[in-house]
């Protein structure tokens, strides 16, 4: 099944090859402060969180990382 943005973070965490994709994309999100709480919200819900659109995180940005996700399983 592919990952979306209804997957949740955990999802995408528990998965070798996302989890291998987002280290590569977003390697300081493993040691964020709040990644046991983000880890079961959904990455539509977590784009909706004033912080994360500070670091200038967008939907566009998200999807393109799911679609190289998705291509490799």
């Amino acid at each position: 099944m592919p990952f979306t943005l209804d997957s949740t973070l955990a999802e995408l965490l528990n998965n070798p090859t996302a989890y291998q994709v987002l280290k590569q994309h977003v390697p300081d999100l493993f040691d964020h402060p709040m990644l046991s709480f983000a880890k079961g919200m959904t990455l539509r819900s977590l784009l909706t969180i004033p912080q994360v659109a500070r670091y200038g995180v967008t939907v566009s940005q998200v999807e393109k990382v799911l679609k190289e996700i998705n291509a490799k399983l």
